[in-house]
């Protein structure tokens, strides 16, 4: 999933350098959207590993 957020976030990068601000911005909040569900999901499975007992793998 933060490989989405990255690919969306290269293609708003490159949008805005071509001058295309409607296809950037697009871009920029879809990215904005997958990286904070990354997050949520991410606290989430630290909690619930915590909850269970086991050593998060990072």
């Amino acid at each position: 999933m933060l490989g989405w957020a990255l690919t969306f976030l290269i293609i708003a990068i490159i949008a805005a350098v071509f001058g295309f601000g409607g296809i950037a911005g697009a871009a920029t909040g879809i990215a904005k959207i997958i990286f904070f569900i990354f997050v949520v999901f991410l606290v989430l499975s630290l909690i619930f590993n915590a909850v269970r007992g086991k050593k998060p793998k990072i």
